[in-house]
């Protein structure tokens, strides 16, 4: 009889844990298919461009071709190709400029860089530097960062001669000792449209004049203001730039105003812009200065998986405050920004950026 009811016992005792294991079963599988359905569910919102599925066309790397060495966008690529490698994909930089970038991107010897958006204007066109060779292949990452056209003259060559616009020397016919970046940069390109559309004039007019032309490094032509060897120096960076700084640093200098007619022509050919250098950034600047505005851009191959495009700009927006270190510029990209004008736009990055200024609405 005790057997039998220690048996009996047992066997409901074995009953019991049966069905708390068979509720524990589906328990489990009601977990595991919310699971699942959940992750489906993410899977059907997630953004078209993203996931590793979205990687299929993308290269081993990439090629970044920045600027020259001393400048914001030497010191940027830098950062930036660090950042790409880390987050994206794997990225090499090098030096470059605002119009061999371009020619790099459209011919596929590189895959995107710096530039200006009026010289991406002027390749479309197949102008200035691009005659005979229009660009069909390049088109805009983003807009980055506003840039300005610096004239920095000699003080006491500026009060000799009442030098104060640009168009001065040209109207008085003043010889005078120029520098400006390397052909194929953005800042040559900037100085030459401006001779060529602002004031009707070229470099051969202006050595007819007295005037010397001479291409330097943002370094040389330090150095050769500081020496005495040069007269005026002419250069494109950001709002806030430490080479301007270096300059007056070592040498009296002023800063020339462009005059509004030149402006306003240069913009009615590649759409640049009137921008104001204002006083307590430089010692040297004491009052607005108006001058050539644009804007820093990436240009990139128009071929690129627009999955690819779509995520350097993300990676971009979300390190946004690192790449700042580098370049106190890059705080002015904004979804707004980003979007040009008038001027290609990559459709995997037009993408990402409209999306991005939606939620910011």
């Amino acid at each position: 009889m005790i057997y039998f009811f220690r048996q009996g016992l047992h066997s409901s005792k074995m009953t019991e844990r049966s069905k708390i294991s068979e509720r524990m079963v589906i328990i489990v599988k009601k977990f595991v298919s919310l699971l699942l359905l959940a992750a489906l569910f993410a899977l059907a919102s997630a953004p078209a461009f993203a996931g590793a599925a979205s990687k299929e066309g993308w290269p081993e790397q990439l090629k970044f071709s920045a600027g020259p060495p001393g400048g914001n966008w030497f010191a940027l690529g830098s950062t930036l190709s660090d950042m790409w490698s880390k987050n994206t994909i794997p990225v090499t930089s090098s030096s470059g400029g605002g119009v061999s970038n371009i020619i790099n991107c459209d011919r596929g010897r590189g895959d995107f860089g710096f530039s200006n958006t009026s010289i991406l204007g002027a390749a479309i066109k197949g102008e200035q530097d691009f005659e005979g060779r229009a660009t069909k292949n390049a088109t805009i990452l983003a807009n980055l960062y506003t840039q300005y056209t610096y004239f920095i003259m000699n003080k006491d060559f500026a009060e000799k001669h009442q030098i104060k616009t640009f168009g001065d020397i040209l109207t008085k016919k003043i010889p005078t000792r120029m520098a400006t970046l390397k052909p194929g940069t953005g800042s040559e390109f900037v100085f030459k449209s401006l001779l060529a559309k602002g004031y009707n004039t070229n470099y051969d007019a202006l050595k007819e004049m007295g005037c010397s032309i001479e291409f330097a490094s943002y370094e040389g032509g330090a150095d050769l203001m500081a020496d005495g060897h040069l007269d005026l120096f002419v250069f494109s960076v950001g709002k806030i730039a430490s080479i301007v700084m270096n300059i007056e640093s070592n040498t009296d200098i002023v800063c020339l105003d462009v005059d509004q007619p030149a402006l306003d022509a240069l913009a009615a050919a590649y759409g640049t812009v009137t921008f104001t250098i204002e006083p307590g950034i430089y010692k040297s600047v004491t009052k607005p200065v108006k001058t050539v505005g644009d804007y820093t851009c990436i240009v990139v191959r128009d071929n690129i998986p627009d999955t690819l495009a779509y995520e350097l700009c993300k990676s971009m927006w979300e390190h946004k405050t690192e790449l700042a270190q580098a370049v106190k510029d890059i705080d002015e990209l904004t979804p707004q920004i980003a979007i040009p004008d008038g001027v290609p736009m990559q459709a995997g990055a037009k993408k990402y950026w409209e999306e991005l200024r939606a939620q910011s609405k």
